[in-house]
């Protein structure tokens, strides 16, 4: 176990971050914490890569800023709303929308959308069935936009200044929940994109799919904590599990506060 343990340590100080052994005493560990919604990580035991917003190379995307998530009249608002209003998750999301606008950062939304062809499935995940069962996103077709207006798979209103302006990129809808069945890596790729300022909902589902495979394709990807929020039940975090996993596995992980001073300094 010793040598387990220094062989750990050992490649974590070459990876220029700072490691707390198992068993350290407990006033050495009160110098540490993990990251939060609205609080960096500090001397986790984890190195940060960090991440640098480059102009012309960085673009916002963000998941499914929809009504049946972010609004108390939403399907979903009685398991994520709470977490959401915690997060201030629906205000911070216009903020980073704003941000975009102003310094003409390329932003792009990866909506979820279910047409009637998509209820005929023959086999599904878990909550899959469930988004089915509450009608969730629900759409009238891919051509038809009967009842939209308002929806639950519409936008905040707030949002749509920003999403409906002509030069933000909407992509296809995504399915299940990652970008590997919508048109996003195309896009981006189209546009030149390598660096990715990540947001949206819901934190454990969409937005850690588009993660991981935005990262599998290449992309460096950034984390906006506090713009993103799960599903909690008396069981079951989404957010804190996906807190985990955006901190393993992105190259940072920021608040909006900090992200958006990150946005004002790249674009003087």
């Amino acid at each position: 176990m010793n040598k387990l343990i220094g062989s750990i340590t050992t490649a974590l100080i070459l990876a220029g971050t700072s490691f707390i052994p198992f068993g350290v005493n407990a006033v050495a560990q009160e110098t540490s914490s993990a990251v939060t919604a609205h609080k960096p990580p500090v001397k986790d035991g984890l190195p940060l890569p960090g991440f640098i917003i480059e102009p012309g190379k960085t673009a916002l995307v963000i998941t499914d800023p929809q009504v049946d998530f972010l609004s108390e009249d939403g399907v979903a608002w009685g398991v994520v709303g709470q977490n959401v209003m915690d997060n201030g998750v629906v205000e911070n999301l216009e903020t980073l929308m704003k941000m975009a606008s102003e310094t003409s950062m390329p932003m792009f939304i990866s909506p979820h959308y279910y047409f009637p062809h998509d209820h005929k499935w023959q086999h599904e995940g878990t909550l899959e069935v469930l988004m089915h069962s509450i009608k969730m996103f629900d759409r009238a077709g891919q051509l038809d936009l009967t009842d939209f207006e308002g929806s639950g798979s519409d936008w905040l209103e707030r949002y749509k200044p920003y999403i409906n302006d002509g030069k933000t990129v909407v992509t296809s809808p995504h399915k299940i929940y990652g970008p590997e069945t919508n048109d996003l890596v195309l896009q981006l790729r189209k546009a030149g994109i390598s660096k990715i300022v990540l947001a949206g909902m819901s934190a454990n589902l969409c937005t850690e799919s588009h993660m991981r495979e935005l990262v599998e394709q290449g992309f460096e990807v950034m984390v906006v904590t506090n713009a993103t929020a799960g599903a909690v039940t008396p069981h079951y975090n989404g957010y804190e599990a996906a807190l985990t996993n955006f901190r393993m596995i992105a190259s940072d992980v920021k608040t909006t506060e900090n992200t958006v001073a990150a946005m004002r300094a790249a674009y003087p």
